[in-house]
């Protein structure tokens, strides 16, 4: 049965869920950052609330009703930056990535930013070429997010 994929700004009651797909999303890489860089990334329930309420936007993609992705953003001077995207290990390799990239271009088109930009680490192969296939330009190394590796990615708008 094949089902629609739907995108819509969270809710604070997504926030467990949303905590449990970051979990699940970045924990095969968990061996490859600091224990506190792996605790900024993942986040539990009650700072997704927080972020959801408080600071910028967060999209989940659902299929069944079931969140399978999600990402953040924040307006910030220099453009929109990305700070948070992740999809279900079950369903990744099915574009669900690139339609919520797809959003978040579309919101910062009607925002008039210039600009979007994001950070990641280098072991993250798949997410780099999503935001390479989408004009994402790998910029400056950054000196350590709690001791892990990281860089930085932009790209200009029209």
């Amino acid at each position: 049965m094949k089902s629609d994929l739907l995108i819509r700004k969270a809710l604070t009651g997504d926030s467990e869920e949303v905590a449990k797909l970051l979990s699940e999303a970045f924990g095969p890489f968990e061996d490859l950052y600091t224990p506190e860089a792996f605790e900024a990334t993942i986040l539990d329930g009650e700072k997704i609330r927080e972020r959801i309420t408080e600071d910028g936007v967060i999209w989940v993609a659902l299929e069944n009703e079931k969140i399978i992705g999600t990402v953040s953003v924040v307006d910030e001077v220099e453009g929109l930056y990305i700070r948070s995207m992740a999809v279900s290990l079950k369903v990744q390799k099915r574009g669900i990535g690139q339609k919520l990239i797809e959003k978040v271009e579309r919101y910062a088109v009607a925002k008039k930013f210039e600009k979007l930009y994001l950070y990641t680490t280098p072991f993250l192969h798949g997410a780099i070429r999503l935001y390479e296939r989408n004009g994402f330009k790998r910029r400056e190394n950054i000196d350590g997010f709690f001791g892990t590796a990281l860089f930085a990615m932009d790209k200009k708008l029209n």
